[in-house]
């Protein structure tokens, strides 16, 4: 099993960055694929973007691309998403997750950090 827990959620004004944090731990593998998804109240969870194990290896939702920034450090296991120009719209539980290399399932995912834009 892998374990992810999320940290750097809160509440931020319009225009503001968030950085949030991703901790994997258990049974990881060097080229296991991780990434981001979201959810917002009444709305069906959405993809916001993946990483493979090369820092080139990433993957945007097109609504969030030049805002978004995914980034990993294999040292650590961690992956991170840094949120800027925040949006109202953009609060939701923000979900990390991780499958491995070749798979396009995403079994593993964390308990979810809330992220809240004030307008």
């Amino acid at each position: 099993q892998v374990q992810l827990v999320e940290s750097g959620g809160g509440l931020v004004q319009a225009g503001g960055s968030l950085r949030l944090s991703c901790a994997a731990s258990g049974r990881t593998l060097p080229y296991d694929v991780m990434g981001w998804f979201r959810q917002a109240p009444g709305r069906e969870r959405e993809f916001v973007a993946r990483i493979g194990w090369s820092a080139t290896s990433t993957l945007y939702a097109d609504s969030l691309k030049g805002r978004f920034t995914i980034s990993r450090d294999n040292a650590k296991n961690t992956v991170y998403l840094q949120m800027d120009s925040l949006k109202p719209e953009d609060s939701a539980v923000y979900y990390c997750v991780a499958r491995r290399a070749f798979s396009t399932e995403w079994p593993y995912w964390g308990q979810g950090t809330q992220v809240t834009v004030s307008s």
